[in-house]
């Protein structure tokens, strides 16, 4: 704490924007500032909570982001559109797709692809079965809002104790456009795509593609993606809705590995030999097709259905020591009844629902020679895996508009199984199965201040290859893991969020802001440790986790902004002991370390990110924007034993923008900026455990970009 607060002046002399995120409005407000603000965080509805609430009534955080917030930004990464959340940390690897996203923590696990976060894509499931995430079919330039819950929703969702993510593509539009982008930037970035909107008799359609490439900082790190993405919907009646989603992805990217200290210091953006003599790479090709009927069963909507049906085909290469073709198809259901009615003069509201997710497939084993695949083939498995649950959830007015009384419950069962076809008798099956409750209170003093506070249990259990087994398990001739426990939680939160709206000010037009302090306590943390380069998965007893999450906005006056969006992350191992198998001179050893009240690796102590943004309409035909941003992180532990941290770093970016309308129908955007403008060397990403020192992969440089859209509307 002593050495963060010298930093705390820069709260109030560098920049941020956080508003439309606590209020999910659109920015559209900061370039045609009205004479009069009607700017309620009451007006704001979010879906992610399994229902259509209100953003003042929902008892923990959570935020709404709208792309007008981000339309000026790089846009390339998650990372680009959701930096500024409080509680939110993401670390990029080599500037692309491959981001580790974590929420309180949970997330910081995962050395390849997102854990502990449920993604969804226009409500449906992103996340596999198993709750391991990949988001290469998320089209930043496609999607019009994102929802964010923070916090548990193991009562809500399967795998999810740090929260949910919901990107929702853009189909709330009223009128015909079509929409031209394209970006360039440093390291040969280059992304194209047109976006196109319909609206017809009782129809609308969005349609999406986009084309990205990008050489990378690092050696050895280029990707390229093509996603297409589309959204059809229809009203067969006046209370009934019919959508078809769909979408394609195909791309690859290379993996540059992680560094010991010495390389790092050497060359921070070469790639690791390893990874070059196998050439670690990543082929996804990816569809995914999916129905959602809606309806009411009466024109005041007291009593709703929403049925969702989807299907996914997912072909991979992973390209390690190994080289693994995994073919996977799935099916998948989700229904949710609701109903709304009124006891004893209050309101009262009840969901029902459940979930379903069968996916199923071979996967193929060869020795990676030089990058290449070998013509013999080592493994051939089947992997099932079987993702069933079901929730309830009753939201009680106690206080007629001042207190109500959230309880919600899910029931999960996450079935694993695997079947050897070279060796026929080496199956395996593992089933993780758990029933997770919350209660919660939300107070509000008035419509625009609210209090809260919740209780409630997680369940989290294993990624398929966190199940990999290793070699002094209790088992070695099983295929998976027998040790391996699912990660439960006991968690608690209690917050605040309000917005004070002054539209008869000049000066300090509204104030914006949400607090929570958050503590856990989780028996059977998954961790990822390493045998001989091998990365596998243990349990530590018991770790403790307390936070502070802060989210503050301030319109100064028309058209200026500043925000601030801080994190404090006190995570703790509290009971922890674990085998640990060495190399001591040459020697294979086996040792027992105690790491009980280390600190939790991965996640920094502080993070704050500051910015200020300033907006003016010159003329009826143009508007301009600039936002500067500083953020900054506090250094991070890489392994359980708390040997390594990194540096605290320091990042200084800006953006500035130009809307340009010569007409009511056409317009051209244009956008510029500068990351990293100090040119700061600093670790983005840890690798958590390495036994042979290779933590450290590097953050990116100083780097520019640049675009220009077009759009048409009809």
């Amino acid at each position: 704490m002593k050495k963060f607060f010298p930093l705390m002046f820069l709260i109030f002399c560098a920049p941020f924007d956080i508003m439309g995120q606590i209020t999910g409005k659109d920015s559209s407000f900061y370039l045609f500032p009205p004479d009069s603000i009607v700017y309620n965080l009451d007006d704001v509805v979010v879906t992610a909570t399994r229902g259509e609430q209100k953003i003042i009534d929902i008892p923990y955080p959570v935020i709404r982001i709208s792309n007008k917030q981000y339309k000026f930004d790089k846009k390339t990464a998650v990372n680009d559109v959701l930096g500024n959340v409080p509680g939110l940390f993401m670390q990029s690897r080599y500037g692309n797709h491959d981001v580790r996203i974590s929420i309180r923590g949970f997330g910081s696990r995962s050395n390849s692809g997102i854990r502990g976060v449920r993604i969804l894509l226009d409500g449906i499931p992103e996340s596999e079965p198993d709750g391991q995430t990949r988001i290469e079919a998320i089209d930043f330039n496609s999607v019009g809002a994102i929802e964010i819950v923070k916090g548990n929703s193991s009562s809500l969702y399967t795998n999810a104790p740090g929260g949910v993510v919901n990107f929702i593509n853009d189909i709330d539009f009223n009128q015909s456009f079509i929409t031209q982008f394209n970006q360039f930037g440093g390291y040969d970035l280059r992304q194209n795509g047109i976006k196109a909107g319909v609206v017809g008799n009782n129809l609308k359609m969005l349609l999406t593609y986009t084309y990205h490439n990008y050489q990378g900082y690092r050696a050895h790190s280029q990707d390229y993606w093509n996603i297409l993405n589309t959204v059809i919907e229809t009203k067969p009646d006046k209370l009934s809705k019919l959508q078809f989603l769909g979408y394609f992805v195909d791309g690859l990217i290379k993996l540059p590995g992680s560094l010991t200290k010495a390389e790092y210091e050497a060359d921070p953006y070469q790639a690791a030999k390893r990874e070059t003599d196998f050439d670690f790479r990543r082929v996804s090709k990816k569809g995914r097709v999916g129905v959602r009927y809606t309806t009411a069963f009466d024109e005041s909507y007291n009593n709703q259905l929403e049925v969702t049906t989807y299907g996914t085909i997912k072909y991979f290469e992973r390209t390690q020591r190994d080289y693994r073709i995994i073919n996977r198809y799935g099916l998948g259901v989700q229904t949710r009844w609701l109903n709304k009615s009124v006891i004893a003069g209050l309101k009262n509201e009840f969901s029902l629902g459940g979930d379903a997710f069968y996916q199923t497939g071979p996967v193929e084993n060869y020795t990676n020679i030089n990058g290449v695949k070998s013509d013999i083939l080592n493994e051939l498995t089947d992997e099932t895996i079987i993702n069933s649950g079901f929730f309830v959830q009753n939201n009680l007015e106690l206080i007629k508009s001042k207190l109500n009384l959230l309880i919600t419950g899910r029931f999960d069962r996450v079935v694993f199984e695997a079947k050897n076809q070279l060796l026929g008798s080496q199956n395996d099956r593992r089933v993780f199965q758990d029933f997770t409750p919350k209660f919660a209170l939300n107070y509000k003093f008035t419509p625009f201040l609210s209090v809260y506070a919740s209780y409630g249990f997680s369940f989290d259990s294993p990624a398929g290859n966190e199940l990999d087994n290793y070699p002094t398990s209790s088992n070695t001739g099983k295929i998976y893991n027998p040790d391996l426990k699912s990660q439960e939680s006991q968690n608690f939160e209690i917050g605040t969020k309000a917005n004070f709206i002054f539209p008869e000010r000049d000066f300090i037009k509204w104030i914006l802001y949400e607090l929570t302090f958050y503590n856990y306590r989780i028996q059977n943390e998954i961790v990822p440790f390493e045998v001989f380069t091998n990365v596998y998965f243990r349990n530590s007893a018991q770790t403790t986790r307390n936070g502070i999450e802060l989210g503050v906005d301030i319109g100064v006056v028309n058209g200026v902004s500043y925000s601030l969006s801080y994190t404090y992350s006190g995570f703790n191992y509290t009971d922890y002991q674990a085998y640990v198998i060495e190399n001591v001179q040459g020697q294979i050893v086996t040792n027992i370390r105690n790491y009980t009240d280390k600190i939790v690796p991965s996640v920094p102590e502080h993070n704050l990110i500051t910015s200020i943004t300033l907006e003016n309409r010159f003329s009826n035909l143009i508007a301009g924007y600039f936002k500067g941003t500083f953020n900054y992180v506090s250094g991070m532990f890489g392994d359980d034993a708390n040997t390594v941290k990194t540096e605290d770093y320091s990042l200084l970016n800006f953006t500035v923008g130009c809307d340009i309308s010569p007409s009511s129908k056409f317009n051209i955007l244009l956008n510029a900026g500068i990351n990293n403008i100090t040119d700061a060397k600093y670790i983005s990403f840890l690798n958590i455990n390495s036994t042979n020192g290779r933590f450290y992969e590097s953050g990116e440089p100083r780097n520019f970009f640049a675009g220009v859209t077009f759009g048409y509307r009809f």
